[in-house]
Parts: structure tokens; sequence; C-alpha cells
């Protein structure tokens, strides 16, 4: 019995990791948009309406650091900068795409 106890939690602890991985209010939007392949910083910014740049740095900061994405730097003038997912990133495609669906059946109009 109490096995099943400190199982739950383990669960629970490990739930809230992932949310503090993905679970920001943007991140799983900046991930969507990293799908088909890399993308230049202003392409994530024009894609992910809303967003701010502070934000959207932030965001990919966060993601960077956990091993979602990875950032590529150009030496160019101005600065090029690329973002693409890791394969670790990619493994979220799937759980992502069934949110959406989710989404789109019980949450109705309005999910983009």
């Amino acid at each position: 019995m109490g096995e099943k106890k400190i199982k739950k939690n383990k669960e629970r602890c490990t739930l809230q990791e992932i949310l503090t991985i993905i679970g920001g209010k943007w991140s799983m939007s900046i991930i969507y948009a990293l799908f088909p392949g890399k993308r230049r910083f202003s392409e994530l910014e024009r894609m992910v309406t809303g967003i701010n740049t502070r934000m959207l740095v932030k965001e990919l900061k966060n993601m960077e650091a956990n091993g979602i994405v990875v950032r590529k730097v150009f030496a160019t003038v101005p600065p090029t900068v690329e973002y693409m997912l890791t394969d670790k990133g990619k493994k979220l495609e799937p759980i992502i795409d069934q949110l959406y669906q989710w989404g789109v059946e019980y949450v109705g109009d309005g999910v983009t």
C-alpha cells in the first residue's frame, strides 16, 4: 500500500517537471512552429502570434537549457540565428498533435 503512494508522488513530481520544461504559455506554440524544421528567430516571432521578443528569447533559452531546441548562430552582419528541435524535442510532436486534436474536439472554435 505504501509503495503505490510513493509511486503516485513520484509521478506527480515528474509531471510538474514536464510542465516546467514545456508548460510555459508559449512553449508548445514555439515547438509546434519548429516541427517542419529549422526556423530563424524572426520567423518564429512572426509565426507565434502575440508573443513579444523578450518572451520568445526567454522561452527559447529555457527550451535550449532543457535540451528541446538547438540554437545555431551564424557569423553574419547582422547575426543570423536559427533554432531547431533536438531529437528529444521531436519526440513531442505526437503528444502536441494529440493535445491539439483534443482541443479541437473539446475546446471548440478558436483553436489554431
